[in-house]
């Protein structure tokens, strides 16, 4: 009787292990789900906020090349970690451009430039926010995956350690802004 006791103990155990783990890995999933929207959206923007800006400052072209291609090679990243180069890229970009508004204060005063500036501020926030809670599932589940019991239930049944969403070194650095004189 105990033998049976102990063997349903251990069914129960290792089942409840399992299930864990699933949630774990799909809130994992659900997590990025919400980053790649946000990224999605900050993508979206990025057309108009360029073209709002290109009739104001034409000398600045070489920023908004870099921009529209930073934003395909982040659109082409599939993992956390093909995309987070790119995308810190983008944002210290999208803040250069962002700051010529202050170079130009007629740009600043144009509604498309204010209106687009104004949505990208928002899509960045909730983007940060969907990263800090993406990486702390991340955080999460891959503990999960590395501490007993849960580890003798998660390598057998192919479990693997999920991606953090982050920073390039590069991308660390403080962005520098140089303002150049409308001519």
């Amino acid at each position: 009787m105990i033998f049976y006791a102990t063997g349903l103990l251990l069914a129960v155990g290792a089942v409840w292990l399992f299930n864990r783990l699933v949630r774990l890995r799909n809130q994992v999933r659900n997590a990025w789900s919400d980053v790649d929207v946000q990224l999605q959206r900050r993508h979206d923007l990025v057309p108009g906020l360029v073209e709002s800006v290109k009739g104001y400052a034409d000398h600045e072209r070489q920023l908004l090349e870099r921009i529209a291609a930073e934003r395909g090679a982040a659109m082409r990243g599939g993992t956390p970690a093909q995309r987070g180069a790119p995308e810190d890229a983008l944002g210290q970009h999208l803040g250069r451009l962002l700051a010529l508004g202050e170079a130009y204060p007629e740009l600043k005063a144009s509604r498309n430039f204010s209106q687009f500036s104004d949505e990208l501020a928002e899509v960045e926030g909730n983007l940060q926010h969907a990263r800090r809670f993406y990486n702390g599932s991340v955080r999460e589940y891959n503990t999960a995956l590395q501490t007993f019991p849960t580890l003798m239930i998660a390598a057998p049944l192919a479990f693997k350690p999920a991606e953090f969403f982050t920073a390039d070194a590069d991308a660390r650095a403080n962005v520098e802004v140089r303002f150049r004189d409308p001519a």
